[in-house]
């Protein structure tokens, strides 16, 4: 197969050219008109398949469900606005809750599924701080403990690529050493760390951190807390929900400009309301939440953010168009840059010979025309 447009993002510039595939993999980049060709996207812009490491669930599916089929839905629609990966995430919950998730993740993917790849699972909680908890249920919240999440590990089939914790309580970095030791990423995040005790959990393997600005200590000039980590230290990941709720415009162009290209993430923290009408309420990790009409989900007793509903195409509009970040950075932030974080950037992440043929295809307005998943038509 063999495709083509005046707009591919190749070694972050736009170039005229055809992409052939073979069995699911780029094999060739020719200049434009080069070969005939199956499908000529004309002026459409073709990018990297998106990449969203952090997200619940959407269409009346939740992780922590544990339900093959609305597992399976999730990935098989979720190709609709250009996402060619994720991990799907638990929230805290009960050790036989959290177990029954990453199993039925496991299980799925030994089975087989359409649409987009599972990379792996995001396990959010349950070692997360109380204070700092957000919509993450207090009761469940505990202490970081390497032989409970030994087991957690071997029911997901070694399937868990990322860990959001409190470093702060990992006494003596037992946990954080453990994931680091198995190629699992530490996220800082739900944590009130001061900022030297971030920079301590960094020196220990920490990689990254969890939607920055949300669920973690504050900036203050005298005491930069887990924000100012975040922007500090400029060679470690950050995720941060790309909605313009979470983070206002001006924030998320603060935070980007800061990381630069190369290390911010951009994640939808997406929750199983995603897709469903406004006003539905449903049980979030035993909370109940609710879908307001700018796309946010609200705790309906505190009103407290909760999550989101955000789409990854629409979050990349939202960077260029409004919070005015620049291309490169914002399309790195939903490609390469997750590969990257989970050490998939071999074969995910950019449009190069060798690669899988994850593309995405998106119209002026970013809505996506089509989407690829390694060759395959994905709708």
């Amino acid at each position: 197969m063999i495709i083509q447009s005046k707009k591919v993002w190749v070694v972050n510039t736009w170039l005229e050219a055809q992409i052939e595939v073979e069995d699911g993999k780029i094999t060739n980049i020719y200049p434009y008109g080069t070969k005939e060709v199956d499908e000529d996207y004309g002026e459409k812009r073709i990018v990297p398949g998106f990449i969203d490491v952090h997200t619940h669930g959407a269409y009346g599916f939740d992780t922590n469900d544990a339900e093959e089929e609305g597992l399976r839905t999730w990935l098989k629609n979720i190709v609709k606005e250009g996402v060619t990966g994720i991990l799907p995430t638990t929230i805290t919950q009960s050790e036989e809750v959290l177990t029954a998730a990453v199993s039925n993740v496991a299980k799925v993917v030994r089975e087989g599924y359409e649409g987009a790849e599972v990379l792996g699972i995001h396990f959010e909680g349950p070692y997360l701080d109380q204070v700092f908890k957000g919509a993450q249920p207090e009761q469940y919240c505990v202490k970081p403990d390497v032989e409970q999440f030994k087991r957690y590990y071997e029911a997901s089939d070694h399937l868990i690529k990322i860990m959001t914790m409190a470093c702060e309580h990992d006494e003596d970095f037992k946990l954080t050493k453990f994931c680091v030791d198995h190629g699992i990423v530490v996220s800082q995040g739900h944590s009130g760390a001061t900022f030297e005790e971030a920079r301590l959990a960094i020196a220990n393997g920490a990689k990254s951190m969890t939607h920055v600005f949300n669920g973690m200590s504050k900036f203050q000039h005298r005491e930069p807390g887990l924000v100012g980590a975040a922007m500090r230290f400029r060679d470690v990941f950050g995720e941060i929900i790309a909605d313009g709720n979470h983070s206002t415009l001006d924030a998320l162009n603060n935070y980007y400009t800061v990381k630069g290209p190369n290390y911010a993430v951009t994640i939808t923290d997406s929750l199983m309301v995603k897709g469903l009408p406004v006003g539905t309420k449903v049980l979030f990790g035993g909370n109940e939440i609710e879908l307001y009409p700018d796309g946010s989900a609200h705790l309906t007793e505190t009103k407290g953010l909760a999550g989101s509903t955000l789409n990854v195409n629409k979050g990349l509009q939202i960077l260029v168009e409004k919070a005015l970040v620049p291309w490169q950075t914002a399309i790195n932030s939903v490609t390469i840059n997750p590969a990257r974080l989970i050490n998939v950037d071999d074969r995910k992440g950019t449009i190069q010979t060798g690669k899988d043929a994850d593309l995405v295809v998106l119209n002026d307005d970013y809505s996506v025309e089509m989407t690829y998943t390694k060759g395959k038509k994905a709708f």
